[in-house]
C-alpha cells in the first residue's frame, strides 16, 4: 500500500503534464497563427531548433525520474533556450513562441531552488529566470504586444521561486522535527536503562542476601555454588543490558552504518548474531541515506529488544527486506511467544517506531500471527529506480 505521501507527489504528476501540453499546443497555435520568416543560412538550423518547444518540457519532466541531476537539466534548458533565441536573430528567421519553454524553465527554477546546494541554486535559479524574461523580449521585439509575455514570465519566476524556497524551508523543519524525535527516544531509553538495570540488580541483591542468610543459618554448609552461579548469571545480564542501551544512547551517527552505507549492511549491522538476516538481491548492496539507515536500525534494534524481553524462549528469529510493489518491506519475525503472555507495564517501543517511520511517510504494523509467532513489518515508499529513496522527502 502506498503511503499518502507518495501518493500524493505522484498525484501531482497528472496536472503537471497537463500544463506542459497545454504550454505546447499554445506555441503551435503561434506557429501555425505567425508570420514566415526569410530563408537564410539560418533556416535548417531554426527548423530544427522548433523541437526544443517540447524538448524542454520533457527535460522538466525528468526531474521527477532523475532528481539528483536537477542541476544539469536545468542548464541544458538554459543553453537550449539562449540557443532557440539568439539563431533565428543571427539568421533573420522567424522565432518560435517561447510558452513552453517558460513554463518548463520555472518548473526547474522551483525544484533547483528547494533541492539544488545554496551555491549551486544561487547560480542556476538566476539563469533560469533570464532566459525565461529574455525569450519572447528577444524574440518579438520590445515594442511588440507579444513581448508582455516577459512580464507574466518574470512574476511567474518569482512566483515558482518562492514556492521551491517553501519547500526547501518545510524540508528543514522535517529534518529538525526528526532530530527532536531522536532526542526523544534518548530520552525514553535512558529512563529504560534506569529501569532495566534497577531490576538486575535488585535481583542480585535479594539472591546475595539469600545466600547469607543460607551462611549465616548453618556455618557448616560449604556449597553454595547454585546461589553463587545464580548471582553471576544476573550481574551478566545486568551487565548486557546497560552496555546494550548505553550503546542505543550514544549520538546517532555512531548506532547505524553512516550515509552511503548498503541496506544489507545496515540491517545486518542491527541484527548481529541475534537473528537470520535474508535482504533481496537487489537491495543487499543500495546505499541508504543516514536518517533510514537510522530508523531501520531502530526498527530492527527494537524489534529484537522486544523478543527477548517478551518471548525468552524463541528459536527461530529473523530480519527480512524485500520490494512489495512501491515499498520496502523490513519485517522482524520470531515463535516463542507465550500463548497466555503475564501482564507487563506499556512500554513506547512500538509508538517509537511508528512515529520515527512516519516522520519518513511509512508506516509499521506489529501483531501475534498463526501459533506463537510474532511479526513486526514496516513499510516505507520507494522512488525512482535510480534513486528509490528520494520519494521519502514530498514536494516537487
Amino acid at each position: 500500500m502506498r503511503t499518502a505521501g507518495n501518493r500524493a507527489r505522484h498525484s501531482m504528476l497528472g496536472p503537471e503534464i497537463a500544463v506542459l501540453a497545454a504550454a505546447v499546443v499554445a506555441d503551435a497555435v503561434l506557429v501555425v497563427r505567425g508570420p514566415g520568416g526569410d530563408h537564410g543560412w539560418a533556416a535548417p538550423l531554426a527548423g530544427i531548433l522548433a523541437s526544443t518547444g517540447t524538448a524542454i518540457p520533457v527535460l522538466a519532466v525528468l526531474r521527477r525520474r532523475f532528481p539528483r541531476h536537477i542541476g544539469v537539466l536545468g542548464s541544458v534548458v538554459v543553453a537550449l533556450s539562449v540557443v532557440a533565441t539568439i539563431v533565428p536573430l543571427a539568421g533573420h528567421t522567424r522565432s518560435e513562441p517561447p510558452i513552453s519553454e517558460v513554463v518548463a524553465a520555472g518548473i526547474l527554477a522551483a525544484a533547483a531552488g528547494r533541492r539544488l546546494e545554496p551555491k549551486h541554486a544561487a547560480a542556476l535559479v538566476p539563469a533560469l529566470g533570464v532566459v525565461m524574461i529574455a525569450a519572447p523580449l528577444l524574440r518579438y521585439g520590445s515594442g511588440a504586444p507579444e513581448a508582455l509575455v516577459a512580464v507574466a514570465a518574470a512574476a511567474y519566476w518569482g512566483a515558482c521561486l518562492g514556492v521551491g524556497l517553501l519547500l526547501r524551508a518545510a524540508d528543514a523543519r522535517q529534518r529538525d522535527a526528526l532530530e527532536r524525535a531522536r532526542g526523544q527516544e534518548r530520552l525514553q531509553l535512558a529512563r529504560e536503562l534506569h529501569d532495566l538495570v534497577s531490576h538486575h540488580v535488585s535481583g542480585i541483591v535479594v539472591r546475595v542476601q539469600a545466600a547469607r542468610a543460607i551462611t549465616e543459618a548453618d556455618p557448616d554448609i560449604g556449597d553454595h555454588a547454585a546461589v553463587y552461579r545464580e548471582i553471576e548469571e544476573a550481574g551478566g545480564a545486568a551487565l548486557a543490558a546497560a552496555r546494550q542501551l548505553v550503546g542505543m544512547l550514544r549520538d546517532t551517527e555512531d548506532v547505524p552504518p553512516p550515509s552511503g552505507a548498503a541496506l544489507g549492511d545496515a540491517v545486518r549491522a542491527a541484527a548481529g548474531s541475534a537473528a537470520r538476516v535474508d535482504v533481496a538481491e537487489e537491495l543487499d548492496r543500495l546505499p541508504v541515506p543516514a536518517q533510514l539507515a537510522t530508523t531501520l536500525h531502530r526498527v530492527v534494534t527494537e524489534a529484537l529488544t522486544n523478543v527477548r524481553r517478551h518471548a525468552p524462549a524463541a528459536t527461530e528469529v529473523s530480519v527480512s527486506a524485500r520490494v512489495e510493489v512501491d515499498d520496502l518491506v523490513l519485517e522482524v519475525r520470531n515463535n516463542g511467544v507465550p500463548a497466555n503472555p503475564l501482564p507487563s507495564p506499556g512500554g513506547f517501543g512500538i509508538i517509537g517506531m511508528t512515529e520515527r517511520l512516519a516522520m519518513l511517510g511509512g508506516e509499521l504494523t506489529a501483531g501475534r500471527e498463526a501459533g506463537s509467532c510474532w511479526r513486526v513489518s514496516a513499510r516505507l515508499p520507494l522512488g525512482a529506480e535510480d534513486a528509490p529513496f528520494e520519494s521519502l522527502s514530498r514536494g516537487i
